[in-house]
């Protein structure tokens, strides 16, 4: 077996989740880094203005805020940069495989932005457990990475 399919293996939920065809990827695409952009461009603001004072109480909590804010919009113009690669007549070159790749690699890096960014937002504002969210952190940072290394080399 490949690595993908062992890495999808432990995740088997997004192997029915996955857009096929690379217009649906592209859609796929465009809709998660929608959703990641809009939220990560409101709660940068949300800290910098209104949750400010309350970040400033905290040891490094306007740091992680702004760590937190970074990576997620960082990944919502990577999976702009992926639905352009998926949709463009290269991907049709390259095949379905190609564009399977990106939406999965991009399926990765939703998810890990949302564990890691999210789990950091719960942190900072001592919002559930911390015996949960601690853990979310590197997990989601690892989905991350793994989507990167599958877009470049699987």
């Amino acid at each position: 077996r490949s690595l993908t399919s062992h890495i999808f293996s432990f995740l088997p939920f997004l192997n029915n989740t996955i857009p096929i065809m690379s217009g649906e990827s592209s859609d796929f695409l465009i809709r998660s880094a929608a959703f990641l952009g809009s939220t990560g461009v409101g709660l940068g603001a949300f800290g910098a203005h209104a949750l400010k004072p309350t970040l400033e109480k905290q040891k490094n909590g306007v740091e992680n805020w702004k760590t937190a804010v970074t990576y997620q919009l960082l990944h919502a113009t990577a999976l702009l940069a992926l639905s352009a690669l998926a949709s463009s007549n290269q991907a049709k070159t390259l095949g379905q495989n190609f564009s399977q790749r990106c939406a999965k690699s991009g399926t990765l890096m939703t998810i890990g932005s949302m564990l890691f960014s999210g789990s950091i937002y719960g942190l900072v504002l001592d919002i559930g457990p911390r015996k949960v969210l601690g853990p979310l952190t590197p997990l989601g940072g690892l989905l991350m990475m793994i989507g990167w290394v599958m877009l470049g080399f699987l």
